[in-house]
């Protein structure tokens, strides 16, 4: 939630707002308040018509100090409102600590909820009052009135909500601490297997220099005798007389003529050391250049943006995978090859693959191919040793292959993999069946977990979003941060000519990056005219259309094509290299880039 939608629903007749914070964090570009609410700053008590702004949080420097907001609660008068802000996370609201303030000032809270801010996680509103005032429900709106049930349900759901966080944070509690120990164990593994791979490089490398040492030494002792052999008076002497035989009426005649030269030459040899002859026969005999050139030579220099999974995976499986992620299926025979050359950033085995009743690893893990089992186990442990995490995906009964989960995996996942969204039908499932399965059972939200869990790259970082905005006034800044905000699908930057001289810190606050020069984003949207009213679903339905066809350009046409392939449209969200490119939208079509319709709203 933003801090104004909190803050409105109780402005009603609310003139004034005074800012009682002391820290260096500025609430006004946060509330956006609508013409007659003058923002104000005093430190005179705080009354009917007045709404009080309070800060708390961990860091005294951005929140402000614990004692400076109980000295303020000491100025709220019956008929004042107030909103405090909290810099702490939900599950560690110090409220207890400000409980005591607001009950001796007569402060009764009436709304509390999240906030999606970096810096500001909570916030409540509260008023000081004479009597008890009706609470809020979950959207903010007053319930009923009636004094005494107003009391009971206060206290009875104060208990049962104590009650239900209590074993809510105990839970959390337990679940940090595993992540925690699971991150740490992680770490020491992949250290470990850095320094077992540097140890075998270096194993590696001696044998392979001892080797090259050998083999050259058995080259040169070849290239001595080969040398020797071809210089020797018998290969000579024979050479003459096969040549003889071959040709006896052209090469015999000559045959008499040769013997006798190699007897001279061989009576030469005989000279003493200081003839020219044996000068000559003494002389170093040219060598051979002993480097060695490679052939062909492939080398990638690129960092790596795709995760990198080999292992034992379904067709399907592996297809859906191939859209976000490099695949590498392993066989039971080139395995280890496959796993040392593809250094992947996990070895992944899935369940339904091994019980399944066809296919290279059928009924592995079923005991009835130990063969299958060994080798898989050596896979496993290999991929390990060089410092890679083995993961088995449990997307079925573990009876069916009891065998794979006695393996030492590093993690093991259950659950299906996912649904790839160009397999559903937008007809028969539906909008809202194509939104949920994006945001939550896709396959690439699938991956993402498998990545967090082995450090590889995200794969939803290729769902991120740079919206091109023109501000021009106030206004305009209130419509694009409320706009960009209140998508299901937040972009993630925003990209504007003068960031500095505009009041965007809201957006930065909620992990929004503000910035000028080209977008960083793999994907593009145009806001530069903020006078359209855009749904919070627009983002997103431009996104999972995107996903559905593995278009480079989605948008709108004046025939309102829907999930259509189209030869042109109004480019609402495009590929960032494409909108590099420089090119026309009118000729995107003709070069071959893929344009995808979506019905929706048209721009006003």
């Amino acid at each position: 939630m933003r801090l104004t939608d909190l803050l409105h629903p109780h402005l009603d007749d609310v003139t004034s707002v005074v800012d009682a914070t002391s820290g260096g964090l500025r609430l006004d570009p946060y509330l956006h308040l609508p013409p007659g609410v003058a923002p104000t700053r005093h430190e005179q008590p705080v009354g009917p018509g007045e709404l009080m702004l309070l800060c708390y949080g961990p860091d005294p420097a951005l929140h402000g100090d614990e004692a400076d907001c109980l000295a303020a609660l000491e100025r709220m008068r019956p008929g004042g409102r107030g909103l405090i802000v909290f810099g702490h996370p939900g599950t560690d609201l110090p409220y207890h600590r400000l409980l005591d303030a607001l009950v001796a000032h007569r402060c009764q809270v009436l709304h509390a909820a999240s906030l999606g801010y970096t810096h500001l996680h909570a916030g409540a509103v509260f008023a000081c009052t004479e009597e008890l005032l009706p609470p809020h429900d979950w959207f903010g709106h007053p319930l009923p009135a009636d004094g005494f049930a107003t009391a009971l349900r206060i206290a009875d759901e104060y208990v049962l909500a104590d009650f239900v966080s209590r074993s809510q944070r105990a839970r959390l509690i337990d679940l940090e601490r595993a992540a925690e120990e699971s991150a740490r164990a992680l770490e020491t593994a992949r250290e470990d297997g850095l320094a077992e791979r540097l140890a075998a490089a270096l194993r590696d490398k001696d044998q392979l220099t001892s080797e090259l040492r050998r083999a050259r030494a058995r080259t040169g002792v070849l290239e001595s005798r080969v040398t020797m052999l071809e210089g020797s008076t018998s290969l000579r002497v024979g050479k003459a007389l096969v040549s003889a035989a071959r040709s006896p009426k052209r090469r015999a005649a000559r045959l008499p003529g040769e013997l006798y030269g190699l007897w001279r030459q061989r009576k030469a040899k005989g000279r003493p050391a200081g003839s020219p002859a044996r000068a000559a026969a003494l002389a170093p005999e040219p060598q051979a250049d002993d480097r060695f050139y490679l052939s062909h030579r492939a080398v990638s220099v690129a960092p790596r943006d795709r995760l990198v999974i080999t292992g034992v995976l379904t067709d399907r499986t592996a297809q859906d995978f191939a859209a976000d992620a490099v695949v590498g299926r392993v066989l039971p025979h080139d395995g280890r090859l496959l796993v040392e050359r593809t250094d992947p950033d996990v070895f992944l085995v899935q369940l339904s693959a091994c019980a399944a009743q066809d296919g290279p690893w059928s009924l592995t893990g079923t005991g009835l191919a130990p063969d299958l089992d060994r080798r898989l186990a050596e896979l496993a442990a290999r991929a390990r040793g060089l410092g890679r995490a083995a993961v088995l995906w449990r997307d079925g009964p573990e009876s069916s292959a009891p065998g794979l989960s006695l393996l030492p995996w590093d993690t093991v996942l259950d659950g299906d993999t996912g649904t790839a969204l160009f397999r559903l039908d937008p007809v028969t499932d539906g909008r809202d069946r194509l939104r949920d399965v994006f945001l939550q059972d896709s396959t690439r939200v699938r991956l993402a977990r498998l990545a967090a869990l082995t450090g590889g790259p995200d794969p939803l970082a290729e769902r991120r979003i740079a919206v091109l905005a023109a501000p021009r006034d106030a206004t305009d800044v209130a419509r694009l941060v409320a706009q960009a905000l209140g998508q299901l699908h937040r972009p993630a930057e925003v990209v504007v000519a003068d960031p500095a001289g505009l009041a965007l810190d809201e957006l930065t606050a909620a992990s929004v990056a503000v910035h000028a020069g080209p977008p960083t984003a793999p994907w593009v949207a145009d806001w530069t005219d903020l006078t359209e009213d855009r749904p919070d679903t627009l983002l997103l339905d431009l996104l999972c259309a995107q996903e559905f066809s593995g278009a480079d350009a989605v948008g709108h046409t004046p025939a309102a094509d829907d999930y259509a392939f189209v030869p042109a449209l109004h480019p609402l969200l495009v590929r960032r290299s494409l909108l590099d490119s420089g090119a026309p939208p009118d000729s995107w079509s003709r070069a071959g880039h893929r344009l995808f319709a979506v019905r929706g709203k048209e721009p006003s």
